[in-house]
């Protein structure tokens, strides 16, 4: 089968060559990868700046169909439309897998990342860590359930959100634009945040009902905070763009005793941040990392039963060997999500 892998460390060394077809385990699912859209991990991974297991199959974000269950497995037949979680393997023996927390598991293995992932033909997985797609929801929709279900491990399981709080959320890339979309199923008063090259995408968030939308690099970013929330600043912010200038300004707008959830991934593992406003302002700073099981089922419960449909951020759609191009568009902000056909 055809693959795409990471072939070497640094900058790009990524090859889309022939691999062997795999075959499952007993308690695993072999499933054809029908969508696998491009993430800012993948980005980072691209650019040699965050560290996988070399040579690896890319890709974590996928929907597919079911092609062949392990002998053990009775949840899953051949032909079900499924996506998985983006953990594989955990050690099963310490608390953070006791509580479920699998994401948090320092012996964790996950797809794409220590594990071959959804960049190819097909994919093995853990049956316990799929979900069956639910008929009402569309494959483009299904395969953004991932980015998703991190969403709402950030918004649902890492912070309270109430109704008609003023929420700021950095970045108008497909997590951020998601992540605003809950944000305001929740009854939250949501202020997206980007820059100049973010045009189009802040334009399809404001197609999609997000109420503020603002340009730092073209309006006082402090200045429009202050008159939407009556000069106290935003109750919380997310910052989704893993840039370290959005964190600072983060930590300028959000309000005294404000939460800060930071989502985005870093390109680098130091950064300064202002010691003293998390001093005296009393910000709490929170990490959120992926996703765990929980996550997934409140991202399928968020799709399925308010109906909810995230095709309108689907800019591109191309073969899995066009990947050069797909990671141009993605690169380049030209598109939003770029989803690949193997």
């Amino acid at each position: 089968m055809k693959a795409l892998r990471k072939t070497a460390e640094g900058y790009g060394n990524m090859e889309y060559i022939t691999v062997n077809e795999p075959y499952p385990k007993k308690d695993e699912l072999k499933i054809r990868v029908l969508l696998t859209g491009i993430c800012g991990s993948d980005i980072h991974a691209f650019k040699g700046e965050y560290n996988k297991k070399i040579p690896l199959t890319l890709g974590h974000e996928f929907v597919g169909e079911v092609t062949e269950v392990g002998s053990d497995v009775r949840k899953f037949n051949p032909e079900d439309i499924v996506v998985s979680e983006t953990t594989y393997e955990v050690c099963e023996k310490c608390r953070y897998c006791y509580e479920q927390d699998y994401n948090l598991c320092s012996r964790r293995k996950g797809l794409g990342t220590q594990v071959d992932g959804s960049f190819a033909e097909y994919i093995i997985v853990k049956a316990d860590r799929c979900h069956q797609v639910p008929k009402a929801v569309n494959l483009y929709s299904a395969a953004m359930l991932e980015p998703l279900a991190c969403c709402m491990h950030a918004v649902k399981e890492k912070t309270v959100v109430y109704s008609e709080e003023k929420i700021a959320v950095f970045g108008p890339g497909p997590i951020g634009i998601i992540l605003s979309l809950v944000l305001k199923s929740l009854g939250a008063e949501v202020i997206l945040i980007g820059i100049n090259q973010d045009e189009k995408r802040l334009q399809i968030a404001h197609e999609l009902g997000i109420p503020h939308i603002i340009n730092s690099q073209n309006q006082p970013l402090e200045d429009s905070i202050m008159s939407l929330t009556e000069d106290y600043g935003a109750d919380q912010v997310f910052e989704c763009s893993g840039n370290i200038h959005a964190l600072h300004q983060a930590m300028e707008i959000v309000k005294k005793k404000g939460r800060i959830i930071q989502e985005g991934l870093f390109a680098e593992n130091m950064n300064p941040i202002s010691m003293d406003l998390l001093i005296h302002k009393e910000i709490e700073l929170i990490g959120s990392r992926t996703q765990k099981p929980s996550s997934w089922q409140l991202a399928v419960q968020w799709l399925e039963q308010e109906q909810n449909d995230l095709t309108p951020l689907v800019s591109k759609i191309t073969a899995l060997e066009n990947w050069e191009e797909a990671f141009h568009w993605t690169m380049s902000g030209e598109a939003l999500k770029v989803l690949m056909v193997p």
